[in-house]
């Protein structure tokens, strides 16, 4: 019996593609994607292409294990559910009596990214008191830069960019990271625009660029100081649109902007001045300039500040204005559903501690009063991409930290678990899904059985909560059950209509109830140059942590279009396209330190020592080296991965990570 059956990619990218799954006798053989999709359009990235591959991977876990040898060798035995589940909950039970439940530690990102599983676990944690997860390791500081300046304005429809004449994509590897604005971009082109590329080195989307332009890592905000600064010294301002709707620009003007001329900013951004110049000119004089602004510029130590400047380019032209103008950092669709049905805050009876996921290691090697005794991980791999590796792996090597890891795979941080748990993969459970990269949504029935013993994030925690003894219906709901109830809860960003497209599982737009270009949510109902509630109440420069850390390169964890993160290793396919673990350095970076093409080198600072091997390159400009993806451990050169050199240090705002705010040296190893 062949079938073809609607589903969605549930991995951390902003575009959320519709698929298409052909499932023959109740096996899925083939995934493609879904061209009638709204973003989609048929086209899915090298990583889903062959989802199936994942979904059928040998190494998939099909039941329970128990650990027999010591942490991290990934020795286990199988054992059976009722025994995992037993075992699990008189564990913690003896925690709490001894050490009281916020000694438990739940870790979890966004291995999924469906509004059921992905936050499946809160509702389970805050009623058994465990501490609370502080979830930023992504880019809470892009979002405080923009809250700064825009308040609650919502996000324009990103593929207005098909109708701008010039289009920046600026700290976005879109090919390898949101594909699908590579297209709303080569549609502006067709229409006659030009696109331009702003990055740390050379990715394959600025190959795709009319032209790119390379800058230090952390100076992004430098960049658009000087732009702003040009645009105030040749009147290229559009000064009605800033006199009707900005607040603080003559405060920025007198007291930011003579400080930020491009010789200055030069020396910061690495850009000549003439660069500077004519890519300011280029800027002012588009009639409806669209600013494409990625993730990877907010993980640095200044990176709310550097959004927050950024961010002002579009006011201080008056491209808010203009059909096809503006800049587009994501959506934000809470408004859409209301989670907290499914996350039940509600369930919190004391205010347990909130520990940050960016500061893992710290939290397992040296937090008390009480110390974390144990630690339950789901849809994550923090052995591997949590900041400051070493402490982290410190802290899983503790023998007397119970640790439960509900995962698909022997991650590495499963492979220091003393339970591991099968999970299922996203065509074998019921979800429902909205994009951070436009504003669509989608529901998905499970389209296989699930293999083996495999289960859901949701079908385990509630096994959970039936083993500690509650008796709290919430844990009795199926995904499907919780779906529909946010679905059937009416709110102005949904109609009837889009209510019921929903619930049929077909790709559907939501609506944000203000227009973005017409109405600025702010507490003064205009765009915020000066925000007296801010620690800085007007954008300026910041330095960046690395800044003070000594080492003369600046290392960059790159993107990769064959992984997400440390997820897709376990495609052997994928994996090979990448080769090895590669540290691309400059011929000049090469030359001084005498090192080779091809040779093994050590990058190091003071947290760490990180083996790779070497590619000499012209792709990074001198004083940057770079590497791609974060790799399974067996796979590595070394003993240990990228983010062995990564700091536990946060964002000026937002508390994100700063695991681009890096530098390191380079020998031969």
């Amino acid at each position: 019996m062949l079938a073809k059956i609607r589903s969605v990619c549930p991995y951390d990218c902003p575009d959320a593609c519709g698929l298409l799954v052909t499932v023959e006798n109740g096996r899925a053989i083939n995934i493609c994607g879904d061209p009638d999709h709204p973003v989609t359009r048929g086209l899915l990235c090298p990583k889903m292409a062959h989802y199936e591959k994942t979904i059928y991977s040998s190494r998939r876990l099909s039941a329970p294990l128990r650990r027999v040898g010591k942490k991290g060798t990934g020795q286990f035995e199988p054992i059976s559910w009722d025994n995992a589940i037993d075992i699990i909950c008189s564990s913690w039970r003896k925690v709490i009596a001894i050490h009281g439940a916020e000694a438990i530690l739940p870790y979890s990102y966004a291995g999924t990214m469906g509004l059921i599983q992905r936050n499946a676990g809160h509702a389970f944690f805050y009623k058994l008191g465990a501490s609370r997860l502080e979830r930023t390791i992504c880019s809470p500081a892009k979002d405080a830069g923009w809250k700064a300046l825009m308040g609650d304005t919502p996000a324009l429809n990103p593929t207005e960019a098909e109708q701008s004449d010039l289009v920046i994509l600026w700290g976005i590897n879109a090919v390898a990271t949101s594909i699908h604005s590579v297209l709303d971009a080569q549609a502006a082109r067709r229409n006659g625009a030009r696109i331009l590329a702003i990055d740390t080195y050379r990715t394959p989307t600025c190959d795709l660029a009319d032209e790119a332009f390379l800058i230090r890592p952390g100076s992004d905000g430098a960049l658009a100081l000087s732009m702003l600064h040009i645009f105030d010294r040749d009147g290229t301002l559009d000064l009605n649109f800033i006199s009707s709707n900005v607040i603080g620009y003559e405060e920025f003007k007198c007291k930011i902007l003579p400080d930020c001329s491009p010789g200055e900013m030069s020396v910061v951004c690495g850009l000549s001045v003439d660069v500077i110049e004519r890519l300011a000119y280029e800027y002012a004089k588009a009639k409806a300039p669209f600013i494409r602004l990625g993730s990877g510029l907010s993980r640095y130590g200044n990176s709310a500040m550097t959004v927050r400047t950024i961010s002002c380019l579009p006011a201080a032209v008056g491209a808010w204005s203009k059909q096809g103008g503006g800049i587009f950092l994501g959506t934000s669709t809470g408004g859409a559903f209301q989670l907290n049905m499914v996350t039940r805050e509600d369930f919190i009876t004391d205010s347990s501690r909130l520990i940050s996921m960016n500061q893992l290691g710290d939290a397992l090697t040296e937090m008390s009063a009480p110390p974390v005794m144990s630690l339950y991980v789901y849809h994550s791999n923090p052995a591997a991409i949590a900041p400051d590796q070493n402490t982290v792996i410190k802290g899983l090597e503790r023998e007397d930290l119970f640790t439960v890891v509900h995962e698909r795979f022997l991650t590495d941080t499963a492979k220091y678990a003393d339970i591991v748990l099968p999970a299922t993969s996203s065509l074998e459970h019921s979800d429902l899904y909205r994009s951070y990269g436009s504003y669509h949504a989608q529901r998905c029935r499970a389209a296989i059985k699930p293999l083996g013993g495999a289960k859901s994030n949701l079908e385990v925690f509630s096994l959970l909560a039936a083993g500690m003894g509650w008796d709290e219906p919430f844990f009795s709901q199926s995904a499907d059950d919780l779906i529909e109830l946010l679905l059937n809860v009416k709110n102005l960003w949904r109609s009837n209509s889009v209510t019921e497209h929903l619930l049929t599982g077909e790709p559907v737009m939501l609506t944000p109830p203000t227009d973005p270009k017409r109405e600025w949510l702010t507490p003064s109902g205009k765009i915020q140059i000066l925000n007296e509630r801010e620690p800085e109440p007007l954008p300026r420069l910041l330095p960046t942590h690395a800044e003070q850390d000594g080492y003369p390169l600046r290392l960059q964890s790159g993107a990769t279009p064959f992984a997400l993160n440390s997820s897709f290793y376990e495609q052997d396919q994928l994996r090979s396209r990448q080769a090895r673990m590669e540290l691309l350095m400059n011929y000049e970076d090469a030359e001084v330190r005498q090192l080779s093409e091809g040779e093994s080198v050590i990058a190091y600072n003071k947290r760490g020592e990180v083996r790779f091997t070497l590619r000499i390159t012209g792709q990074t400009p001198v004083g940057t080296v770079v590497t791609e993806g974060v790799w399974w451990q067996e796979f590595l050169p070394g003993d240990r991965g990228v983010n062995a050199l990564t700091s536990q240090r946060l964002t000026d705002a937002g508390r994100g990570s700063t695991l681009y705010d890096v530098t390191v040296d380079v020998r031969r190893s």
